[in-house]
């Protein structure tokens, strides 16, 4: 629990991020219409690179802020780097499950949209439950605070994807 508590918000920005980011490829792809393949190519190109990406800009961030501030920080670099990135492929993945396992079972495939869509709202509401857990405020409100934010970022993005398949697709 001290690690997260000291992590916590390397924690929240990169599982926050992870699960939009990978929904919002989910959802833009399935508003354009594309196949399931193109989605689970996208999402995992997403999951790591993105991932990859917030973790090094992390670390130059901390190490940066520790060189400005000339002193040794509690947090070291290489520590909120894997924070980051840890946090955003496991919880990232969460909204890409469905269509992983939909090849395997009939129903998930047939529903791996709202089995994304539900999955991806739980995740949301878990990073809220757990910030409020750690920084000992309500865990319903920090939760729902999340869900909400999360879920306004899921909806641009598949109005995106929808609003650019009209164009592109007329």
């Amino acid at each position: 629990m001290s690690y997260l508590r000291k992590y916590l918000a390397e924690f929240v920005y990169g599982a926050i991020d992870g699960t939009v980011t990978t929904f919002a490829v989910i959802a833009g792809a399935l508003g354009a219409s594309l196949s399931p393949a193109v989605i689970l190519i996208l999402g995992f190109a997403n999951l790591f690179a993105d991932g990859f990406s917030m973790a090094v800009s992390n670390y130059l961030s901390t190490k940066s802020n520790n060189d400005l501030l000339v002193i040794n920080s509690e947090k070291f670099p290489v520590k909120t780097a894997w924070a980051t990135f840890v946090s955003f492929v496991v919880i990232g993945f969460i909204p890409l499950f469905s269509f992983v396992v939909a090849p395997f079972s009939s129903f998930v495939d047939s529903h791996k949209f709202i089995i994304s869509i539900i999955l991806t709202a739980l995740a949301f509401f878990g990073i809220g439950w757990t910030k409020g857990i750690v920084v000992e405020k309500n865990h319903f409100s920090s939760a729902l605070e999340t869900l909400l934010v999360g879920g306004a970022a899921a909806v641009i993005a598949y109005s995106v994807g929808y609003f650019l398949r009209g164009v592109i697709n007329p």
